[in-house]
């Protein structure tokens, strides 16, 4: 879906395609008529944007057979869907029964995530539309916090730079314009907004900058016009943003609160939770370990980094953070220019949600993903923006 800014400029909104996750190219061929297209024929549009998610095995399939990516391309168009953005965090093996800790390897110390990354933004320069010179890639906040040491951050600053070069020389030889973005989430190196800035100045260029995930934001306690206007005075650019919502409960310290929050602890995803004290943000790895004693204090309110369905906020007494997704998208493209082109819905835990809240069917899960771009597109066209057809 593409919309007119005020100021004259594209703005694109996507949904992430890990949603369905698919290790192999033909898993993604299938996802786009099993899913995609149905989400865009519920929406009544005959075109919409996905932000996909190529596994290892299906990137290195298109980068290594010239034909298949050219059918991938056609594929696209056939169905009506269009790419601008790819969600290059997970590596492999999303779909798997416990994801938990595996999906911040390899991490940017390793040479594996950068050969990836880079094998993704050609493959993006390929499949952009005709009309689009800009893509974007979001990728992990360089690493899980208790394995990266000081020469770890070495290599991952190299990493960095030598991919700030093949994204400069890429654009010269294909005229289209990659950026990455690191996606701060809490439990990383890169946790919050504040953590990006030292990292992302030492680097040359503007290639590499940050995605503003509204569920991580809010996890952590951010305030989006602290965290954008900090980034903007230290010249970090915004290539993409993830709407999402965290789950938030006010009260923790009721029994019928933390009844409801245990149904969302799950073995496939880890669901970092933070709260806030006087003495700063303290937080689990998980909801179960919060849940489970005294872990986390909990006289002020919790938050946990489940992304739950923006337009079917969890029944009371929990709630999500979709205040937060506003104010930040507010800050993002509602002023005299966007700050950033790219947005995606990433609600990927559709299927992790407590069971009766879960879609029983393909239809059921496009009709969620239909009513959350629904919303998202509401959300843009009163912040002035016009849907484009």
């Amino acid at each position: 879906m593409r919309f007119r800014h005020p100021e004259g400029s594209t703005v694109h909104l996507s949904y992430c395609t890990n949603v369905h996750p698919a290790e192999n190219l033909e898993g993604v061929l299938a996802q786009l008529r099993d899913h995609c297209e149905p989400v865009r024929k519920r929406l009544g549009r005959d075109r919409l944007g996905i932000g996909l998610w190529l596994a290892r095995g299906a990137a290195q399939t298109l980068a290594n057979d010239p034909a298949a990516l050219r059918g991938l391309r056609a594929e696209l168009e056939r169905r009506g869907l269009e790419v601008v953005t790819l969600n290059g965090f997970p590596y492999e093996g999303f779909g798997a029964e416990e994801v938990k800790y595996r999906v911040y390897k390899p991490d940017w110390a390793d040479p594996e995530r950068l050969s990836h990354t880079v094998e993704l933004a050609r493959l993006l320069a390929a499949l952009l539309p005709d009309d689009v010179t800009e893509g974007s890639v979001s990728t992990l906040p360089l690493a899980w916090r208790t394995v990266f040491d000081a020469p770890a951050a070495r290599a991952a600053h190299k990493a960095l730079t030598v991919l700030s070069e093949r994204l400069d020389a890429l654009e010269e030889t294909t005229g289209k314009s990659i950026r990455i973005a690191l996606e701060p989430e809490p439990g990383c190196i890169v946790e919050t907004t504040a953590d990006a800035i030292r990292p992302l100045t030492d680097l040359p260029g503007d290639r590499i900058g940050i995605c503003i995930d509204t569920c991580h934001l809010a996890t952590s306690f951010e305030d989006p016009a602290t965290a954008l206007d900090a980034l903007e005075a230290a010249h970090i650019t915004i290539p993409k943003a993830q709407l999402s919502a965290a789950l938030h409960a006010e009260e923790p310290h009721l029994p019928e609160v933390r009844e409801a929050l245990g149904a969302f602890a799950e073995p496939r995803f880890l669901h970092q939770t933070r709260t806030r004290t006087a003495a700063g943000l303290r937080g689990t790895d998980d909801l179960d370990e919060a849940l489970g004693g005294d872990a986390l204090p909990d006289g002020a309110p919790w938050r946990a980094h489940f992304h739950v369905p923006l337009h079917a906020p969890p029944a009371p007494p929990l709630t999500s953070t979709l205040p937060v997704l506003q104010d930040a998208l507010t800050r993002l493209v509602g002023g005299a220019e966007p700050r950033t082109r790219h947005l995606e819905v990433e609600t990927y835990t559709w299927q992790a949600l407590p069971p009766e809240l879960r879609p029983r069917s393909r239809g059921q899960l496009a009709d969620g993903i239909a009513a959350e771009l629904t919303l998202a597109r509401d959300l843009l066209v009163d912040l002035g923006l016009k849907e484009l057809p």
